[in-house]
């Protein structure tokens, strides 16, 4: 598992939104880390299943996350795809996480900039819960990239999460 992650931060809006912003610095091509998060195909490797996508503004988007909860649930979120800019944006507002945005830049020689926003109306617990759970997938998708997919969610315990939950809560 990697720790190269750094923790994300959030804000809240005057209307009462959250914002939460995570910015990985990636050392793999823009080409690869848009084929792991706006492809059926890269998806489940770090985060969910995409049994619906769309690829284009206006699209429908279906994700299932396949880490399940304590009591065996999956998430399913249903929705739009509310930006699409090929190898630079792809934008999901969706049911459960609200608009789930992801920007990427060239860096440097052959890496990747991700800036990822997270908007969404939720209380303080769930901003701990989502802050944590991304955490987690990006770490997930550091994995991914370096050959390490997660083929087996089955596998999968909440214990980093919770480590990770714990962490956000003290800071």
């Amino acid at each position: 598992m990697s720790d190269v992650i750094p923790h994300g931060s959030t804000e809240t809006r005057d209307d009462g939104t959250r914002l939460l912003r995570y910015e990985l610095r990636l050392p793999h091509p823009v080409i690869r880390v848009w084929a792991a998060l706006a492809t059926p195909e890269g998806l489940p490797t770090w985060l969910c299943a995409a049994d619906v996508l769309e690829p284009r503004v206006g699209g429908a988007v279906t994700l299932r996350w396949l880490n399940a909860d304590a009591e065996g649930r999956h998430t399913v979120a249903e929705g739009r795809v509310t930006a699409w800019d090929v190898e630079r944006v792809a934008e999901y507002t969706v049911t459960v996480h609200g608009r789930i945005r992801f920007h990427l830049e060239p860096h440097g020689d052959n890496g990747t900039v991700l800036r990822f926003t997270n908007e969404l109306r939720c209380d303080d617990d769930v901003v701990l819960d989502c802050l944590a759970g991304w955490h987690n997938h990006f770490e997930l998708l550091v994995d991914a990239l370096e050959g390490r997919p997660t083929t087996d969610w089955e596998t999968w315990t909440p214990a980093r999460w919770q480590q990770l939950r714990d962490s956000y809560a003290a800071a």
